[in-house]
């Protein structure tokens, strides 16, 4: 997808499928000012807490997620977003199964 320099309608729920017990993650744009990643994430798979330096949004395009930001959580379901703020530590996991687009803003 980074290659296309023209126009393109995408469909983001089928852009990546779900796969039992894993992750999936697919780059739509790769940028040095940012990145667009799709990721599907099967029930209960996650990614740990970790911090990174880039203010970043996460859009929920289907299923449920609990997302931690600064040790607090977060529910959010197909169609809800939420900023994770640079430099402080977050951590999410897949309540159901549940697709989410990142966006991280490096500048």
């Amino acid at each position: 997808m980074t290659e296309k320099t023209g126009p393109e309608v995408l469909d983001l729920k089928g852009l990546a499928d779900y796969q039992s017990g894993s992750v999936v993650s697919k780059t739509l744009i790769n940028k040095k000012t940012g990145t667009v990643t799709l990721f599907a994430f099967d029930q209960g798979q996650g990614l740990s807490e970790h911090v990174a330096p880039f203010d970043a949004m996460v859009n929920v395009i289907d299923g449920e997620a609990e997302i931690s930001i600064a040790g607090k959580p977060f529910h959010l379901k197909s169609g809800q977003t939420i900023i994770m703020p640079a430099n402080q530590p977050h951590a999410l996991k897949a309540v159901k199964k549940f697709k989410m687009v990142l966006i991280m803003v490096k500048s």
